[in-house]
């Protein structure tokens, strides 16, 4: 079996050099002539289908970071990790070569104009962290990857692309891959060379810290076999909850172009990921829902997890409302109506979407009426992110969730912005949950589940 994990496969490097070269190639040509818009799009969506043609394969890799975390979980020998890697950075060096010659033109990899070597590291970091956080998750876990009959590990893991590539991309570029940050380096190096050294390092610490905090998790998956443990599920909570409001005040502040799409991507990429664990509500407002239709296992009721849940995902989105705004040299923006629009409008237009994001959650997570949400249930959810984040962002600011009101407020503190209005956001919020539930008991009382 050893063995077995070392030996790399002419067929796997070939798929490796493959799936990276058309990820890195696909990132010049958008870069290079691809709009804003749609660029990151583009290339995630190149990632997915090449995991989804070359998995069988080789794992479908396509990313130094990925395998070495791999080799972290001993999920692969080391001796295989060096060679998957070796063809990973040829593949991206040659794209690199590629697109130059093609368009006889390149872009230098650096931090964007106005930050830093941190600014960019920081941005790697935890961008690489959630990529290969979907990778070990719902491709590598046994509970909850292919092997369980589960079919979205290359959504997830092409969508976390998404998450960061339109959150964090205007800060580093967003390679959140070494072979994408070689690939680049090298095409360009008359312009300059250097910065792939230091993103390289940020985005292998990143993977280490994914291999942590999954083992953490999911420990019953190790080596050892311990049992899972219910503080798992509190992290998850917190987790998942800081990764959607750090995505929502990057994208923010950033001026994305595809904002509502960049969050909804982030929520459901740590559905997927952890949703089996904790239930996956990074929500409070969700929480309240399904505690009020008593839909939480009996243990998770009699040990106040309703309660833990909702301060776990406080804390998550308050961590990384001060997380974004200092990873954009402080800026921050604050909890209000956009402009023509009323307090009370935009109370209104909040607790409406919060009702819709809950209803969702509870008819296709909590009752038998789920025909063919075995595998899009995360999409589905997140969705109403998409739905309701265009449909009154203008209007609100699109919160839907009381953890995103009141992580964007208090990071404002001291910025000349208030923060007691999040109190009328988040109590609207809570009452789009708990009306979600009323309405839900109602209308599926009899697909309901025995909790």
């Amino acid at each position: 079996m050893e063995q077995a994990k070392n030996v790399a496969k002419p067929q796997e490097l070939l798929s490796e050099f493959i799936g990276t070269f058309c990820l890195v190639f696909a990132v010049g040509c958008n870069v290079i002539t691809g709009t804003a818009a749609w660029a990151v799009t583009s290339i995630a969506c190149t990632l997915m289908v090449s995991i989804y043609a070359l998995g069988s394969v080789s794992g479908a890799n396509f990313n130094p970071a990925v395998s070495f975390a791999l080799g972290m979980n001993k999920t692969m020998g080391w001796g295989k990790v060096a060679k998957f890697i070796a063809a990973q950075l040829v593949g991206g060096i040659v794209a690199g070569i590629a697109y130059a010659g093609m368009f006889w033109d390149v872009f230098n990899l650096a931090p964007a104009e106005g930050y830093n070597g941190l600014h960019a590291g920081l941005a790697e970091f935890f961008y690489t962290f959630l990529l290969v956080f979907c990778v070990l998750n719902t491709a590598v876990s046994k509970n909850n990857g292919p092997d369980s009959g589960k079919e979205y590990f290359g959504l997830a893991i092409g969508f976390s692309v998404i998450a960061g590539g339109y959150g964090a991309g205007h800060i580093s570029g967003g390679c959140f891959n070494p072979a994408v940050a070689v690939g680049i380096d090298v095409s360009s190096a008359g312009v300059g060379f250097g910065w792939c050294i230091a993103y390289t390092i940020f985005e292998l610490i990143g993977a280490a810290a994914a291999v942590v905090v999954y083992q953490f998790i999911r420990p019953d998956e190790k080596i050892d076999g311990t049992a899972r443990t219910k503080g798992g599920r509190f992290l998850c909570e917190f987790l998942g909850t800081f990764f959607l409001v750090l995505t929502v005040g990057l994208n923010v502040i950033g001026g994305s172009k595809a904002p509502v799409w960049s969050i909804a991507a982030s929520l459901m990429c740590v559905i997927f990921c952890m949703g089996d664990i904790s239930g996956g509500h990074f929500n409070p407002a969700v929480t309240l829902a399904i505690t009020i239709s008593k839909r939480l296992p009996e243990e998770q009721t009699r040990d106040n997890t309703c309660v833990l849940y909702m301060v776990c995902q406080i804390l998550g989105g308050i961590v990384a409302g001060f997380t974004y705004s200092n990873m954009e040299k402080g800026q921050c923006f604050p909890l209000a109506p956009g402009a023509g629009h009323t307090w009370l409008s935009a109370y209104l237009a909040e607790m409406v979407f919060t009702f819709m994001l809950c209803y969702v959650v509870l008819s296709i997570a909590c009752c038998d009426a789920k025909p063919c949400m075995d595998s899009f249930f995360a999409f589905a959810i997140a969705s109403c992110v998409t739905a309701g984040g265009y449909g009154i962002g203008a209007i609100s600011g699109g919160s839907l969730n009381p953890a995103v009101s009141i992580g964007i407020a208090v990071s404002s503190i001291g910025r000349g912005h208030g923060i007691f209005h999040m109190i009328p956001y988040v109590i609207f919020e809570f009452l789009g949950g708990a009306i979600a539930a009323g309405v839900f008991g109602f209308t599926h009382k009899a697909f309901v589940n025995k909790a």
